[in-house]
C-alpha cells in the first residue's frame, strides 16, 4: 500500500461520520464514502496538493452525497420540526437587538485555516438537534438549494429558514465559547 493510499485510508472514519450526519443511514454513508476513496485512489494525481487532503476528500464526497441523496429520495427519513428550544430569546432582546454584544472574533479567515478550529466545529455541528445539523451541513458544506433541500426533507422554505437561523445561533455561540473566547483567553493581544 503506498504512503497517499495509507493516508486516504487513515481519514476514512472522519469522512464516515460526515456522510452519516447527511445520509442518516450507515450503508448509504458507506456506499458514499467507498465511492470517494475510489475515486481518490484510481486518480491520486488528481490531488495537486494545493490543499490538505481531507479538504479534497471532502469535496469529492459532497459529490457522493448528493449522488446519494438523489438516488434515495423517495426512501429518505422524512425529519420532523425541531425541537423547539427558542435560542433568539435567550440572545436577542425584544427588539431585536444583541442581549449582549458578541466579542470581536478577529481575523476570522486566520482561525478558518487552523486545523484545530474544524475540529472544535465538527463538535459543536455534533450537538446541534439532529435536523438543524443536517439542514446547515446540507446548505453550507454540499451547498445544496433551498428548493433540494425541502424536497429532500419535506420540509416548507420558512421551516429550512427556521432551522439554519437556529443552528447558525448556536454554532456561534458553541464557537464563541469553545474557539474565539477561548483563543482570546489563551493568547495575549498582539
Amino acid at each position: 500500500m503506498t504512503d497517499f493510499a495509507r493516508e486516504v485510508q487513515a481519514l476514512r472514519p472522519q469522512l464516515m461520520r460526515f456522510a452519516r450526519s447527511q445520509l442518516r443511514n450507515d450503508a448509504w454513508a458507506e456506499d458514499a464514502v467507498s465511492d470517494t476513496l475510489l475515486a481518490a485512489l484510481e486518480k491520486p494525481q488528481s490531488f495537486g496538493g494545493h490543499s490538505q487532503l481531507k479538504t479534497w476528500l471532502v469535496g469529492i464526497l459532497k459529490h457522493k452525497l448528493i449522488d446519494q441523496l438523489r438516488r434515495h429520495a423517495r426512501e429518505a427519513t422524512v425529519l420532523g420540526s425541531d425541537d423547539g428550544n427558542d435560542v433568539d430569546d435567550l440572545l436577542f432582546n425584544g427588539s431585536g437587538h444583541w442581549r449582549e454584544a458578541p466579542q470581536d472574533w478577529g481575523d476570522p479567515e486566520q482561525h478558518f485555516r487552523q486545523r484545530e478550529f474544524f475540529e472544535v466545529l465538527e463538535a459543536c455541528l455534533a450537538e446541534l438537534p439532529p435536523t438543524q445539523a443536517r439542514v446547515f451541513m446540507m446548505r453550507e458544506w454540499l451547498e445544496l438549494d433551498t428548493a433540494e433541500i425541502c424536497k429532500e426533507l419535506a420540509i416548507t422554505p420558512t421551516n429550512l429558514w427556521v432551522l439554519l437561523h437556529r443552528a447558525r445561533l448556536r454554532l456561534r455561540g458553541c464557537l464563541q465559547e469553545r474557539w474565539f473566547g477561548a483563543a482570546q483567553s489563551t493568547h495575549p493581544p498582539p
